[in-house]
């Protein structure tokens, strides 16, 4: 196997690892890249990382947490140069899986795809996107099958849209946090709030920042 054998999702993975590197000095755990994609379980991102491996993109030091070490440049080096020919408002942004609107999901890790994109439908500038199943935020005008841009960040402030994680399901809803707790709000009178209970497994995985509709 070699890294032209990658799918997009490991290209992606790769190109994770290489900006946390450049940032923070360190490889991020096995659960940093499990959360940052999605994955239900770090053995997916094992999985992915054993590809890697394989392919000679990477070396690990067994029984060494945080020991990756980058062996070839990651894809958004190409990436780079294959958007000197586009606007220098372009972005390439990877298509990672499914959120719900509606009742949470599990994160959907078969998309491989790649989508450029102008800069201009988003803000904040998104890290990924995710395609919306469920029609419980048709009042924001996010509808069944639309594309949301994902800006990653842990924290968010009361009446902004978030992509949240609930004991590994993966939705996206109004976040509120009160006197109450935290509550999920949607923005379709059909759906009822989300109330996050004490010991659930919660996690804001970032915020939405636009949305692109694919023609039919």
């Amino acid at each position: 196997m070699n890294q032209s054998d990658l799918s997009q999702t490991q290209q992606a993975i790769l190109d994770f690892i290489a900006e946390r590197i450049e940032t923070d000095g360190v490889a991020p755990a096995q659960t940093e890249i499990a959360r940052a994609f999605g994955f239900k379980g770090v053995r997916a991102a094992q999985y992915h990382l054993e590809a890697l491996e394989a392919a000679g993109a990477i070396a690990r030091s067994p029984g060494k947490a945080r020991s990756l070490k980058l062996l070839r440049p990651p894809s958004r080096v190409q990436a780079a140069l294959d958007l000197e020919t586009l606007s220098e408002d372009a972005m390439r942004l990877p298509i990672l899986g499914q959120v719900a609107a509606g009742a949470p999901i599990g994160a959907d890790i078969g998309s491989d795809s790649y989508v450029v994109l102008d800069r201009v439908f988003f803000s904040p500038k998104p890290d990924y996107l995710l395609r919306v199943k469920g029609d419980s935020m048709r009042d924001e005008g996010i509808f069944d099958g639309d594309l949301i841009g994902v800006h990653r960040t842990n924290d968010a402030r009361n009446g902004q849209i978030v992509v949240a994680r609930i004991d590994e399901e993966i939705t996206v809803k109004l976040f509120r946090n009160g006197r109450d707790g935290i509550r999920l709000l949607p923005r379709n009178p059909d759906y009822a709030p989300i109330e996050v209970m004490p010991g659930q497994d919660f996690a804001i995985e970032g915020l939405y920042c636009g949305l692109i509709r694919p023609s039919a």
